[in-house]
């Protein structure tokens, strides 16, 4: 099995965080592994809202946010271990984490509301 890829927090990239929140998936797995705390199957976090993600985009979404620094993925047996590495992206650039997240939940309010999302 191939070594997960985990880029030292120097080497952390912006443009790879914002790309990897980008997405209102990825951000609500990234938000949900931050609530946990350490998330053990990733079968976990498949719902999101009232739809579930397919197995292999799910996989994708993980892939993603590990490649971009957001969580850390262990094996252990047949399952993954995911931790979040906000302390590490914090400390690299700090409130870009808070600004992201607090934006996306207002987004998410504005529509639960009835608003429309901003494009």
């Amino acid at each position: 099995m191939r070594p997960l890829f985990h880029p030292a927090p120097e080497d952390l990239q912006t443009r790879a965080i914002l790309h990897a929140l980008a997405d209102p998936d990825r951000a609500a797995i990234f938000a949900n592994i931050m609530r946990a705390g350490c998330v053990e199957a990733c079968s976990a976090l498949s719902a999101v809202g009232d739809r579930v993600i397919p197995k292999s985009s799910l996989s994708n979404h993980f892939k993603v946010l590990r490649e971009a620094g957001l969580i850390r993925s262990e094996r252990r047996g047949v399952e993954m271990r995911n931790h979040s590495r906000w302390a590490e992206v914090e400390s690299r650039f700090p409130g870009l984490l808070p600004a992201i997240l607090n934006a996306y939940a207002g987004e998410c309010a504005r529509v639960a509301d009835g608003a429309p999302a901003e494009p």
